[in-house]
């Protein structure tokens, strides 16, 4: 019991302690990712339940490897539901574009078989409050911390139109106590449709709507403009197809183009830092 308490705890601050401009975990931080991966990967499974929500009807899985015990969100949609494609592969391409973007936001994600069914299985992340638990709530973010809600807040909607991804709600928003970013859900990402590489999901001519992009890391900006089909293709190995990448580099043209006009409008200063 004690060392799952202390598991627990650690995978707090794991996932507490991100540095204030861009919600990245420290490089220390970092090295100890691959540990968790490796135990959502091999851990046994002992037990399950319903989460209870959500379309995709996801299981929370309870895990254990030797005295450590932990658990995770597993899912395994695929295809149309409800309107929508929805695909459990792209849960996991997320969290490795995540980690190819340096960005560190999506908790751990990795492939697991549960009941013989292939889905994705994302590290379950404990005291966490939802953003909109926190506007129902009407929970005021400390003033010290705006700013770096705000700035956190154009970073998602960033990597949500390089994903394309389409079902960002205040729902898959979660804060930790220090009001640290992540984000969940994002089965309905990587979309390949004319409509998802002609137009971004956010900023000035949106999907979503006029939601701007108004400052970003210079790191992360820097990351995008690497980006190319190989070192995706790397990154996200069989959970991506070959059309899926190439409109990610499609987005990732038309982003940077945003940016650029930005910057023209408002100086380099005022847009990155």
């Amino acid at each position: 019991m004690k060392r799952k308490i202390i598991f627990i705890i650690f995978l707090f601050l794991l996932l507490a302690q991100i540095h204030t401009s861009s919600a990245q975990l420290t490089p220390k931080e970092i090295t100890e990712r691959p540990k968790w991966e490796e135990f959502l990967k091999t851990a046994e499974i002992v037990r399950h339940k319903d989460i209870g929500e959500g379309i995709t009807r996801p299981i929370r899985l309870f895990l254990k490897a030797g005295d450590f015990e932990g658990s995770g969100c597993w899912k395994n949609p695929s295809g149309i539901q409800q309107g929508y494609l929805e695909g459990w592969k792209y849960e996991i391409a997320a969290y490795e574009m995540d980690k190819l973007l340096e960005l560190n936001m999506i908790p751990v994600t990795v492939e697991k078989r549960f009941n013989g069914k292939k889905g994705s299985l994302q590290l379950w992340v404990e005291d966490v409050i939802s953003l909109l638990d926190i506007l129902e709530k009407k929970i005021q973010f400390p003033k010290e911390k705006i700013d770096h809600y705000n700035k956190t807040k154009y970073i998602a909607r960033a990597f949500d139109s390089l994903i394309a991804n389409e079902d960002r709600t205040q729902q898959n928003m979660f804060y930790t106590k220090d009001w640290r970013l992540i984000l969940i859900d994002h089965s309905r990402s990587f979309r390949s449709a004319r409509k998802f590489t002609k137009k971004l999901m956010f900023g000035k001519n949106g999907i979503r709507g006029v939601k701007l992009i108004r400052q970003l890391p210079k790191a992360f900006v820097e990351n995008i403009k690497a980006l190319n089909f190989d070192n995706i293709q790397k990154a996200v190995g069989p959970y991506l197809k070959k059309k899926e990448i190439e409109a990610i580099l499609k987005r990732k043209k038309l982003l940077l183009k945003e940016i650029e006009e930005m910057i023209k409008e408002k100086g380099e200063e005022n847009v990155l830092y």
